[in-house]
């Protein structure tokens, strides 16, 4: 079968997660995997961008590398990026035949989608030097921790998935950081567990691992000489400052310039003259925006139902004119009345998006930009 066929018959979301499914399924192909330990990304916000800086400077550094994100903004191949490309339909449809015979139908057919594209991800990844990949949702539980690991990066942790992962810091944080297993690095964190930072929880919960704090790699004088190349959104500087502190560990010398040529797609990426998309969905990734955003905007906005849109439009008003609420085909996806109350009740005007009215802002989840862009590119 074709493999987007049979990505297609698989539901993206599940209302509970099946613990045992993914590290079965794995038991029955790990001694066929050849690929080296892990870099495994965790936290809320960042994971992304991080892996990305690190793929691209590695590299940049003569290495064979790949890098495993999700979601994908227009086709699925954006989640598998070997060596500077995304992964092409025929080898993509190699390797899919080549996992499917080895798990057999039953166990194929069972997986998530994440589940089986992360297999799909790994075996792409055989012979390289470095894999980098990128956890779904949480950690420990996560169809990417299966993996040995050679190092684990921790983005900001803050609240998102709260359904799954729990309603306080110190739920998430412990689900995340117990993903855990040979040495890690924390990166910025905007959050305490009573009372404590994430670098000394994480430390609590893994007393006998090496912990590393980011920022110990570098001197102040360095921190800045990196700023002055920088040509991303300053919101992204600590994960590309994380990613650095990864190859500052190993020994590997890199250059800010290393990354020159890099477009992080969706990432405040600016796509012509005043126009912003971004797939940030959740407070944190809407603070980021504020602070970023050079002028008002109107805002192009959905959001999928289980997130906290009133905490996000709050945090965006002061640099919103007007919210354009965008059509997007998905289950999860909230009751437009219910946007539209919550944006009158904060005082925001809203109507129906139409047409592009710069200065704009296109944000609210992958699916958003997704949709934004296929409108766009089809000249409507």
């Amino acid at each position: 079968m074709n493999v987007f066929e049979f990505l297609e018959k698989k539901p993206l979301f599940y209302k509970e997660i099946n613990l045992e499914r993914m590290p079965k399924a794995f038991s029955l192909v790990a001694d066929k995997l050849k690929i080296k330990p892990i870099i495994h990304i965790i936290g809320t916000n960042g994971k992304g961008s991080t892996g990305r800086f690190l793929a691209h400077t590695l590299l940049k550094r003569g290495f064979s590398v790949g890098h495993y994100t999700s979601p994908h903004i227009m086709k699925f191949n954006e989640r598998i990026w070997i060596n500077g490309n995304y992964i092409n339909d025929e080898k993509l449809q190699e390797i899919h035949e080549r996992v499917y015979n080895l798990l057999g139908k039953e166990i194929s057919e069972s997986l998530s989608y994440f589940e089986y594209t992360t297999l799909l991800s790994a075996f792409a990844f055989e012979g390289l030097d470095f894999v980098i990949m990128e956890a779904g949702l949480g950690g420990e539980f996560d169809a990417t921790s299966v993996f040995d690991q050679k190092t684990t990066l921790v983005t900001t942790i803050d609240y998102d998935h709260q359904a799954f992962l729990g309603d306080s810091i110190k739920e998430i944080g412990k689900t995340k950081l117990n993903s855990i297993k040979n040495e890690a690095i924390i990166g910025k964190q905007v959050n305490l567990v009573d009372g404590v930072s994430i670098f000394e929880y994480a430390k609590m919960l893994k007393p006998t691992l090496p912990i590393f704090y980011y920022l110990d790699f570098f001197d102040v004088e360095e921190i800045e000489e990196l700023k002055k190349d920088f040509n991303f959104a300053d919101f992204l500087f600590d994960n590309y400052l994380l990613a650095m502190s990864f190859l500052k560990k190993e020994g590997i010398e890199f250059n800010s310039k290393d990354i020159k040529d890099l477009v992080l797609p969706g990432r405040f990426e600016e796509i012509e003259k005043d126009l912003w998309i971004d797939v940030g969905h959740n407070p944190l990734a809407a603070k980021s925006i504020l602070k970023s955003l050079p002028k008002k905007v109107n805002l192009v906005y959905n959001t999928y139902l289980d997130k906290d849109y009133e905490k996000i439009l709050k945090i965006l008003k002061p640099k919103i004119n007007k919210l354009y609420l965008i059509e997007v085909d998905n289950p999860r996806i909230e009751k437009k009345e219910k946007i539209k109350e919550v944006a009158r009740q904060l005082l925001i005007e809203v109507e129906e998006f139409k047409e592009i009215k710069k200065p704009m802002l296109v944000f609210g989840s992958f699916s958003v930009v997704e949709k934004f862009l296929k409108w766009k590119s089809s000249g409507v």
